[in-house]
């Protein structure tokens, strides 16, 4: 949890200083007055990298660096340094020591919470897909690095693939690529899998209703056959691959389902019932990563409150009650009629 946050130069904040509170602490301000700054910054300290945008534009205009300093409610501290001169150079400073790249130790569990995420359903299986991976990536030490190794590959291949056809031989790398793809495919199975042990009942408290909402991970094969069969798909379709120059193979053509009823979200879900689902999904993710990292997560909810009805808000304050949470909104009515005196405003003037 954090304690103290300072931001210099960062976005759109000169030289300010938060304390944020243990438990709610309700962001408030018009339009842009920095509330969704203020979230990626946090998420910085914890995850070493914004989720909306490139690092230099994290540097305000009229600066050539930005600097965020935090300290830990367990004492620890922790410094993020962005430089612009002919590059961006980044730096992590913990405890005093400075380091070059955030290790998966290094990092806070957070989950954050946006009103894209609500289109989670409804959207490509791209955000389905990025949506477990990310959080693979935060409960397990070594998923972020098979994650880069399997983007690596993959981009080699489609390099080499509108090359021309006798100039590389292919095998190597569908060898290699199997193996990593094999080990995600297992990684996403598991975790789809023990989630869907305890999703449909979440749903159904969540909505107050007996609908029955399952979870499934859509993929060409079973895990335990997937690096054997997918490389002989890869060789199979070489030609085909090489006319389309991509590979139309592997665990980036897979997805995650969610079915009411035992049809697909998107074709019958209304959208109540998508938010709910989605809501449940967070709910999961939160207690994922605490189990995994037994740390408790902090929660960021960039003006999602304001997209949920009376239901949905009650249901989310329930579960979020033992989180450090950071919650933006424009109407600070809006959140505080679903907590007691146990939060904390922090007000902020449009910039």
């Amino acid at each position: 949890m954090i304690a103290e946050l300072r931001l210099k130069h960062y976005r759109s904040y000169g030289d300010d200083s938060f304390e944020p509170a243990k438990g709610v602490n309700i962001i408030v301000g018009p339009n842009a007055s920095g509330k969704t700054n203020l979230l990626e910054a946090i998420l910085m300290v914890a995850r070493g990298k914004s989720y909306r945008a490139k690092e230099a534009d994290l540097i305000q205009h009229d600066a050539d660096w930005a600097r965020i300093d935090a300290r830990l409610y367990a004492g620890d501290e922790r410094t993020i340094k962005l430089e612009n001169n002919t590059a961006i150079k980044k730096s992590y400073i913990f405890d005093g020591k400075t380091y070059q790249r955030l290790t998966h130790a290094h990092t806070l569990p957070v989950v954050l919470f946006e009103p894209n995420h609500l289109l989670l359903l409804s959207g490509g299986p791209e955000g389905r897909r990025a949506y477990l991976d990310d959080m693979l990536e935060q409960a397990q030490a070594t998923y972020g690095s098979l994650r880069k190794t399997y983007r690596r590959i993959l981009a080699q291949r489609n390099a080499l693939l509108k090359q021309a056809p006798a100039s590389h031989d292919m095998f190597p790398w569908d060898v290699r690529l199997s193996q990593v793809a094999g080990k995600i495919v297992q990684a996403r199975t598991e975790l789809v899998n023990e989630f869907s042990l305890v999703f449909p009942a979440l749903y159904q408290a969540l909505s107050q209703t007996k609908t029955n909402v399952t979870l499934r991970y859509a993929s060409q094969w079973p895990p335990d056959q997937y690096e054997s069969n997918l490389l002989k798909a890869l060789t199979n379709t070489i030609d085909t691959d090489r006319l389309r120059g991509y590979t139309t193979n592997g665990p980036h053509r897979d997805d995650l389902e969610v079915l009411f009823e035992d049809y697909l979200a998107q074709e019958t879900a209304s959208r109540g019932e998508s938010r709910t689902a989605v809501l449940g999904l967070k709910v999961l993710e939160l207690e994922l990563i605490e189990k995994a990292r037994n740390i408790r997560p902090i929660l960021l909810l960039d003006d999602v409150f304001s997209e949920l009805d009376g239901s949905r808000r009650r249901a989310l304050t329930e579960h979020l009650q033992k989180y450090q949470t950071f919650i933006t909104t424009t109407d600070a009515d809006v959140v505080l009629q679903h907590f007691t005196d146990d939060c904390q405003i922090i007000p902020l003037a449009r910039s």
